[in-house]
């Protein structure tokens, strides 16, 4: 290259452009190592990753648990037992003998109603059953010794019987007047007072309830396409929220109608509720988790250790130990019951092949399987990967650091130590 004749370099020019020189050749160095660096991490899916450092990674212990699957609804509590009471005939309330809110037994007199009148009625049948009575002796002394004709002994024999059906009807009606409860309970408030008229309808308005809170039942509706699996036996959970906090109780079903409400496309169904916490009331509302069935001794691990592949696959990431150290192996699986956080898993039937490197757009993982490698048989006490798996940098043979899985992220009773093994 000629320069032009007055274009002159001096010293302090030509130290620049050395300097310069030196520069771009270190930058076109250190991107050649970079560049080298990458393309050995990708392609060392079988070497173990290099000289890289192990990946901190948190980890559970795979085990086995009963799972149950479960429907949640919700329902209403109710007594055992509740009873509106009401008078059979008409008349004034003459005594009021309970206080709204009583213990009261079954039997017990809660009121009275006047009954002067049937109790004359009562004394006329009386009398008209002691004449008749009478009647009866002298006819049957005559018939034996055939004075008078078989038709007047029978009729004597039928105003006897009359007599007596009189008064035990009047007896029946009088016993009325005196309401009593029904069975052991608790009367509600009560509508009427000493000198009011109480009627003897099916509308009129109730004198009191009484409830039976021995034991409390819980109502609710369980839609159409879950009918076949509730029956008599089936077991539920109840929540309800009270002045204390929320508590939760046990029961069981004893009714599932057998017919399905057209309007709601649900049939009834009621349980028993198991020691009812005392703040439990009828009326209140509840959530019931349904068990509709139970899955015995599958392998279970956290929602958070699946790592779902852009061909729509799931996997888990294991940490194998090898060598002195742990390794990730990823292996396909199949979901199946969920709950509580935690997932039942089952190796996949089928490997579907995978790449050098896949990445999803919404989390950053890297995932190099090993050409033809083979799944290992699942089994109860390996290691995976229980947290972030989905936005940590993870291939096959990497390096890892197990550790214990966060408190905030245990689910189920997973909180683990650093062996995945949980406390």
């Amino acid at each position: 290259m000629t320069l032009p004749d007055h274009f002159v370099l001096t010293k302090k020019t030509l130290l620049c452009l050395a300097a310069a020189s030196a520069l771009i050749l270190a930058g076109c160095d250190a991107g050649a190592e970079n560049k080298a660096g990458k393309s050995g991490k990708k392609g060392g899916s079988g070497g173990g990753g290099g000289d890289t450092r192990p990946q901190p990674v948190e980890v559970v212990n795979i085990e086995r648990r009963d799972l149950i699957e479960t429907l949640n609804l919700v329902g209403s509590l109710a007594p055992n037992e509740t009873a509106q009471i009401r008078a059979e005939i008409a008349g004034q309330v003459r005594e009021v003998l309970f206080d709204e809110g009583q213990q009261v037994k079954q039997g017990q007199l809660l009121m009275r109603v006047d009954d002067s009148e049937l109790r004359a009625q009562l004394a006329q049948a009386d009398a008209k059953l002691a004449l008749a009575t009478q009647n009866l002796k002298r006819i049957q002394s005559l018939t034996s010794q055939q004075f008078i004709s078989e038709a007047e002994a029978d009729q004597t024999l039928s105003n006897y019987d009359a007599a007596v059906a009189e008064a035990e009807y009047l007896r029946v009606r009088l016993a009325k007047m005196e309401i009593k409860a029904p069975f052991d309970g608790i009367a509600g408030a009560r509508t009427v007072s000493p000198g009011d008229y109480v009627t003897a309808t099916v509308t009129a308005t109730p004198i009191t309830t009484i409830d039976d809170l021995s034991r409390l039942k819980i109502e609710f509706q369980v839609p159409e396409r879950f009918v076949a699996r509730v029956k008599p036996g089936t077991r539920f959970k109840v929540r309800a929220r009270t002045p204390d906090g929320e508590a939760e109780t046990t029961g069981e079903v004893y009714f599932a109608s057998v017919i399905i409400d057209r309007a709601t496309r649900s049939v009834q169904v009621k349980g028993y509720v198991d020691d009812a916490p005392a703040w439990f009331r009828p009326g209140m509302f509840a959530n019931v988790e349904l068990e509709l069935a139970t899955r015995a001794g599958v392998l279970t691990v956290p929602e958070g250790a699946i790592l779902i592949t852009t061909e729509g696959g799931a996997q888990i990431v294991i940490a194998r130990e090898r060598d002195g150290g742990y390794f990730a192996d990823f292996m396909p699986i199949e979901m199946g019951m969920r709950e509580r956080g935690l997932v039942e898993i089952t190796p996949r039937k089928k490997i579907a092949p995978t790449t050098a490197a896949t990445a999803t757009d919404d989390a950053a993982t890297a995932i190099a399987a090993a050409p033809g490698a083979a799944a290992a048989t699942l089994e109860a006490g390996l290691k995976v990967v229980a947290s972030g798996v989905g936005a940590l940098i993870l291939y096959q043979d990497g390096k890892l650091e197990p550790r214990a899985l966060r408190k905030e992220f245990a689910l189920g009773g997973t909180e683990t130590d650093a062996e995945g093994v949980r406390k």
